[in-house]
């Protein structure tokens, strides 16, 4: 059975512990501790997400620990259970130790399992709307109020008609597949390059899913190191490694019941992909420097640039993990394969850039529209919007010209433009060395000059490919 969160009690009495476990113990995971201090080592190894301490303890009273606690690990929801109803204990815990509820004794079973469900509901809530750590005085119910209508906009946003394609377009295949895999909790892995819209297309398929009403999260794989990456989805506890300053929850957790989008997952490290593995199998995950594991209800939907299959077989990612993410495989087309949606998706993010930059006379030139459609895009949709945004602000009336930058590029992309080099009559070692000038060129636009990782698609070190750069003086293009 899945527990809803970690409660820990605090109480001298061990009867009373015992109540309060045999309570809650049905939905949540009940950590018990008879003194303040015993609660702080807890609180070291374990992630909580409310805890119910009692007012009247020896040494220190309930307030005074909840005040400590606020300032040492200021997630977890704090509530105080009491036999006594002094108004100056109540005033003290509202204030000093924000305290979300103050419970009397004797306490009825099933209001008070209500209450902790809210407590852990605000935790969560918390979280997903990255308040935590702050006190919000808003009810569990107004701050669900606010997420909900959050996510009813998020739903029409990201909506799979508000996709932009025309009838032909490659793009329909793509969002019918997009459709089927939103009916199923079946794992889904997007691929296609940089820019093409795969994050656009993984938020379809979670508010098209039975998953809409829980949290959609997103992680760049590829922006962090093992250690912090780990931390950040499977969360931390203060003080697991160096850097790590307060308790954090992961975004696994934080996506409990809704789907986590892992990008550029092929950017991971073998040491990892065993963990992640470890996860998806278990569907459970254990926070850096935890004592417990937790059980995790999330769908995955992970995105590459990269070709997995070549990487499976080139031994840089693991087989299992694989066919593990590739339940459901959709490829994104990229834009100069769609060149009927170009003069589209055009307008549509004039459209938007109209309102943003508060220019509602903007337009496009019909050379301006001709020489998109010409254009290969190596940058895909993201290199179309941030050249719009770019044609505005250097506008001076309100139809926009073709760019003379746009022109000057190279129309089409490396392969075919270098296409007649190697019909020619050329020597082996120039139509050799043309055609490995083509391929450095295309990657290099693929990954938007990341030397990095043109040089590991390419299998060269990172002198290797510098030195080809300067052979072939492209180094303007890294």
């Amino acid at each position: 059975m899945s527990v809803l969160g970690t409660i820990l009690v605090v109480d001298d009495e061990v009867r009373s512990q015992e109540a309060l476990r045999r309570v809650l113990r049905e939905d949540f995971e009940v950590l018990c501790a008879g003194n303040a201090a015993d609660a702080e080592k807890l609180l070291e190894g374990e992630i909580v997400h409310a805890i119910l301490c009692d007012q009247r303890m020896p040494h220190e009273s309930g307030v005074s620990f909840l005040k400590r606690v606020r300032e040492l690990w200021p997630d977890p929801v704090r509530m105080i259970i009491s036999g006594y109803s002094d108004s100056e204990d109540i005033i003290a815990g509202l204030n000093e130790a924000g305290i979300y509820q103050y419970i009397t004794k004797p306490w009825q079973p099933e209001r008070l399992v209500d209450i902790v469900k809210e407590a852990v509901q605000l935790y969560r809530l918390q979280k997903e709307t990255e308040t935590a750590g702050v006190d919000v005085k808003a009810t569990p119910g107004h701050i669900k109020k606010v997420v909900s209508v959050k996510r009813g906009v998020a739903k029409q946003l990201y909506d799979f008609d508000r996709i932009v394609h025309s009838p032909e377009s490659p793009m329909h295949k793509v969002i019918e597949l997009g459709r089927r895999a939103a009916d199923y909790d079946i794992s889904v892995l997007i691929t296609g390059e940089s820019g093409t819209g795969k994050e656009l297309l993984a938020r379809a398929i979670h508010y098209g899913s039975a998953r809409a009403n829980k949290a959609f999260v997103v992680e760049n794989c590829g922006a962090l190191p093992d250690e912090l990456l780990e931390s950040e989805l499977f969360g931390c506890k203060k003080g697991a490694f160096t850097g790590a300053y307060q308790d954090r929850i992961g975004l696994f957790e934080v996506a409990d019941g809704g789907t986590i989008f892992l990008d550029e997952i092929g950017e991971t490290s073998p040491a990892f992909q065993v963990k992640l593995l470890r996860v998806l199998q278990e569907s459970e995950i254990r926070p850096l420097g935890a004592q417990r594991v937790r059980k995790v209800d999330v769908r995955v939907v992970a995105a590459t640039n990269r070709d997995l299959e070549a990487e499976v077989e080139a031994g840089r990612f693991r087989r299992d993990l694989y066919y593990r993410l590739a339940a459901f495989p959709v490829h994104m087309p990229a834009l100069r394969e769609r060149p009927m949606d170009v003069s589209l998706i055009a307008e549509g993010v004039l459209s938007s850039v109209k309102t943003s930059f508060n220019r509602p006379g903007l337009r496009f030139a019909t050379s301006a529209l001709e020489a998109f459609a010409r254009y290969h895009w190596p940058g895909n949709v993201r290199e179309l919007q941030n050249e719009i945004q770019r044609m505005v602000v250097l506008a001076d009336a309100d139809e926009l010209q073709a760019p003379p930058l746009l022109g000057r590029r190279n129309g089409k992309p490396p392969a075919a433009a270098i296409q007649g080099k190697l019909n020619g009559s050329a020597t082996l070692k120039d139509k050799v060395e043309d055609l490995e000038k083509a391929v450095i060129i295309s990657t290099l636009e693929r990954y938007e000059g990341n030397i990095s990782r043109v040089a590991n698609e390419l299998g060269l070190s990172r002198v290797g490919l510098r030195n080809k750069l300067s052979r072939y003086d492209l180094r303007k293009n890294a």
